[in-house]
């Protein structure tokens, strides 16, 4: 069981979070810049943290070095996805 998701992401903010939805893509602002892959690690730190899984189930699908990205999450179902995601 896992969940896809489609992003669009800013580096550099003051913290990061989960701003909403943008055309479809899950925007997501985080704290780390885009400087020799830190923001990735900190979008994929991140997300793990919110959907509560280890980092290691949160993985890079494409868009490493782009701000539209998709990442893929393991242990989760659509259902669970839909029920931490509710409030975005």
């Amino acid at each position: 069981m896992s969940v896809t998701l489609d992003l669009q992401t800013t580096p550099n903010a003051p913290r990061s979070q989960i701003v909403g939805w943008v055309n479809g893509r899950l925007k997501v602002k985080v704290k780390a810049p885009a400087v020799e892959g830190k923001a990735n690690a900190e979008l994929l730190r991140f997300l793990a943290e919110c959907f509560g899984v280890r980092p290691a189930a949160v993985t890079l699908v494409r868009g490493e070095t782009a701000r539209l990205k998709t990442v893929r999450i393991e242990g989760i179902t659509d259902e669970d996805f839909r029920k931490i995601s509710a409030g975005w």
